[in-house]
């Protein structure tokens, strides 16, 4: 099956990094304003997921959300989650570092696109024993 979204292995170093250092955390692709379309890391009860959130899949086993809206643009491509030099937005966890998560994009192939993951049914999360607040079943993690 193809992913819908993976990690170079210098983004899964410093996201082993940062969870040593916060706990569990989430990724959320960023639509726009005033962070870019950056991908956007959280602790992973900080940022509440809402039923406009897709769920594409997890990296360095943090789940990965982008926007109802912006998934239907970039359904057709594999986000690459990356890490470069830089200072990205204050409101993600590795501007401290000097470095910034970056997405790149592979478009997919016909072939690629008929052996893609499922997106899950539901796409609000919860932790163990946690309500989502959100009506319908909700994907445990």
């Amino acid at each position: 099956m193809i992913e819908r979204v993976i990690a170079t292995s210098k983004a899964v170093e410093l996201i082993e990094k940062l969870i040593a250092a916060n706990g569990p955390l989430l990724f959320h692709q960023s639509g726009g304003c005033c962070d870019g379309s950056s991908p956007m890391c959280y602790p992973l009860q900080e940022f509440k997921t809402g039923a406009q959130d897709v769920l594409l899949g997890h990296i360095a086993n943090c789940p990965v959300y982008i926007g109802a809206a912006q998934y239907e643009l970039w359904a057709h491509t594999q986000l690459i989650i990356d890490v470069v030099t830089g200072r990205g937005s204050g409101f993600s966890l590795e501007a401290p570092e000097g470095l910034r998560f970056l997405t790149r994009g592979h478009v997919f192939s016909e072939s690629e696109k008929a052996d893609l993951c499922a997106l899950p049914e539901q796409h609000a999360f919860k932790t163990k024993g946690e309500s989502t607040g959100f009506a319908g079943k909700a994907q445990e993690i």
